[in-house]
């Protein structure tokens, strides 16, 4: 099977994500429209996995009913085999805050702090227990390459550092699951690589679970598993 289908999933890789018969459409008027159609896909952990296509296809919706942060038409979502489509809104914010990290295209960093208190902070709003939020952000910061940087403020990192910045926020307070929606779409193609190498390292290092968008076919070949959207249907 090729990568650009769906990769053999190794015995010891536990699915973090399935989907069943998943569909979302929105209503414009009065004509329905069809975002995504019965998707059936499953995603383990410690992989890298992509959702590409064109703009238009499906693909950040797709995103968005993964992590919870909308909800489908039909269909179910199961993470780690728990329906989260059939969860309360307030239980669906504490999985998203303990269990998910997102990175978005426009980072949103906080302005007037540096890198260091942009990620201090997003540790202070998950609350995990246990942790030593100085020395876990200082780890993170390192992790991501800007140890050097980290009490830069956002108008003096480069765009790339900038991205950096929103993963090591994303992954501060130790998720499950990173969601990546265009990491690098305001990047030009070398930041854009770097950022995807460290998703790389982080899957073969931290044993990290990153599922990310991306119309790019540059950073296919990063990927380990590729599900390819058009139209709202997953093509085999």
């Amino acid at each position: 099977m090729s990568k650009t289908d769906n990769t053999m999933t190794r015995p010891d890789q536990a699915i973090i994500l399935r989907t069943e018969n998943l569909g979302r459409s929105f209503r414009s008027g009065h004509e329905l429209l069809q975002v995504l159609s019965r998707i059936n896909i499953e995603i383990p952990g410690g992989q890298l996995t992509m959702l590409k296509g064109r703009s238009g296809s499906g693909k950040t919706t797709l995103m968005n009913l993964l992590g919870a942060l909308d909800r489908p038409s039909e269909g179910q979502v199961f993470f780690r085999d728990l329906d989260i489509t059939a969860l309360s809104d307030h239980r669906r914010d504490q999985l998203r805050r303990r269990d998910m990290g997102f990175v978005f295209q426009s980072v949103a960093l906080i302005p007037t702090m540096n890198a260091f208190e942009n990620v201090e902070f997003a540790l202070r709003v998950a609350k995990p227990d246990g942790l030593d939020r100085r020395q876990r952000t200082e780890q993170v910061l390192q992790l991501v390459g800007l140890e050097r940087r980290m009490r830069h403020r956002t108008q003096e990192l480069s765009g790339g550092e900038q991205q950096r910045v929103a993963i090591a926020r994303a992954i501060v307070h130790q998720p499950t699951v990173i969601f990546a929606d265009e990491p690098t779409a305001e990047l030009d193609t070398s930041m854009g690589l770097q950022v995807v190498q460290l998703f790389r390292t982080l899957v073969e290092k931290e044993g990290q679970t990153v599922v990310m968008t991306t119309h790019d076919p540059n950073m296919m070949e990063l990927a380990d598993q590729v599900f390819s959207l058009d139209d709202g249907v997953v093509q085999s």
